[in-house]
Order: structure tokens, then C-alpha cells, then sequence
């Protein structure tokens, strides 16, 4: 079985952002860059499919700047075989992005592709139901549970009213929720072993794609400053100020 996993290049989450000067974008100068955490946990299931002597080949795709081949290296290091870096300078939305992965996947043919459910930039969830629609493969959301068994793979899903399990035929899109599993962290001898491994570099007009630009950010602002709380000494004075300041009451 072959699997391919895309990942996308976002700012670490761990990192404090801030807003541009012209208000037109999040400043990404001398900012550390990461695997999207939910494309890690994509990458870790991939990986842990192959453990189980499920998966053969882990091919790992992004589209994004020429940089964006850190990130490939990083999956590479994790476990993946190879990568393949669609080079892109500009931010697509998400359409855009499923059709590039069409293409991809039509010529790479894998049986499943293992997305993040979102990422934590747009956190726009739609990539991979987009990808699964254009392809006209089956899909399951929101994976905190993958079992392959011959030509089908069992989803589990939390959903409002417990867990949903879904069974969906190869080849499928499957996106992974955040407890589906814990990423392992690449071991110095894996990122040495990364450089050395497979990475292919094309282009989105070598695909031929008509890609839009959907929307257009007007502005870019940080959330507004919350004041300071306030201690009060009884109930009465609580539910006084709730009733008179804040008027909720």
C-alpha cells in the first residue's frame, strides 16, 4: 500500500506571532517555521501503518516555497520515504490546493492519502474533503482511529453523541483528528538519514491548473487588549457589578 501524506509549512505553535506593520499579513520574518501539528499526526499514523507491515511506500507532499523542503526533510526524518515539494510562493486557498494534490495523486496512484484535518493558519478544514471530491474517492474526517484490512479502512470518529466508525474502500482520503496519536520526535541518526532520501521539485504551472485567487485579506489585526480583573469581597458585590457594569445579569 502506498500512502501520501500532505503537509503544510505554518508558523511553530509554540511561537508568539505578531501582526505586520501595514496590517496586511502575520509577520513571518525570523519567525521558526514547523510541520503543521496536525500533518505531523498524519505522518506519525502513516508511519506507524508501515510498522505494522501495512504500507510499503510514505511519500510526503507540500506546496510552498522553496524552504518548505525543511519541513519535507522533517517528515522524511519521521519516517516518510521520499517527499515532493510543489513550489509555490504564494498562498493558495484551499481549492487550489486540492487541485494541485489531484494532480499529484493521479500520478503517484496511492491507495490512501492521510491529511491533517486543518491547519492551525486558516484552519479552514476543507482541503481534504475538496481533494476527496475532485478525485472522486471515498473519505473520512476527523480520524481519532485507522484500521486497514484489505481493500478497506475502518474510521473512528468522535462525534457529539460518542464515536462514529465508518468503513471506506480503498483508495480513500482519510484526515486526522488531534487524538488519533502522538507524534514521536526524528532521532538524530533519522534527520541524517532524510538528507540523503528522495526529494522531487516541480512546479504548479508544470500541472497546467487554472488556480484562482478566492478571497483577498483587506486587514489584519491583533485582538484587542482585555483589561485587568478584579477581585470582589462577597457574592452581593459580584452579583451588584455583574447586574450594574457588566450588565449581564
Amino acid at each position: 500500500m502506498k500512502i501520501l501524506v500532505p503537509i503544510k509549512r505554518v508558523v511553530d505553535p509554540y511561537v508568539k506571532v505578531r501582526v505586520a506593520a501595514d496590517e496586511s499579513a502575520v509577520e513571518l520574518a525570523n519567525l521558526k517555521m514547523a510541520i503543521n501539528p496536525f500533518c505531523e499526526i498524519a505522518v506519525e499514523e502513516a508511519v506507524r501503518l508501515k510498522e505494522k507491515g501495512q504500507a510499503d511506500e510514505i511519500i510526503a507532499v507540500s506546496i510552498g516555497p522553496k524552504v518548505a523542503q525543511e519541513q519535507l526533510r522533517t517528515a522524511m526524518a519521521l519516517g516518510a520515504d521520499r517527499g515532493i515539494l510543489v513550489e509555490h510562493d504564494e498562498e493558495l486557498a484551499p481549492i487550489s490546493v486540492a487541485k494541485v494534490l489531484k494532480a499529484i495523486i493521479e500520478k503517484e496512484k496511492p491507495d490512501l492519502v492521510l491529511f491533517g484535518k486543518q491547519s492551525i493558519d486558516g484552519d479552514n478544514n476543507q482541503t481534504a474533503q475538496m481533494t476527496a471530491a475532485l478525485t472522486g474517492m471515498g473519505q473520512a474526517t476527523f480520524a481519532s482511529g485507522i484500521e486497514v484490512e484489505g481493500d478497506q479502512v475502518t474510521v473512528a470518529r468522535e462525534i457529539d453523541g460518542g464515536i462514529q466508525t465508518l468503513s471506506v474502500k480503498l483508495p480513500a482520503v482519510v484526515s486526522a483528528d488531534l487524538r488519533l496519536n502522538e507524534p514521536r520526535y526524528a532521532s538524530l541518526p533519522n534527520i541524517m538519514k532524510a538528507k540523503r532520501k528522495p526529494l522531487e521539485t516541480v512546479s504548479v504551472a508544470d500541472f497546467e491548473l487554472q488556480l484562482g485567487a478566492h478571497q483577498r485579506v483587506l486587514k489584519v489585526t491583533a485582538p484587542a487588549e482585555r483589561s485587568g480583573g478584579i477581585m470582589v469581597g462577597s457574592v452581593e458585590e459580584l452579583v451588584e457589578k455583574l447586574k450594574n457594569e457588566a450588565k449581564v445579569v
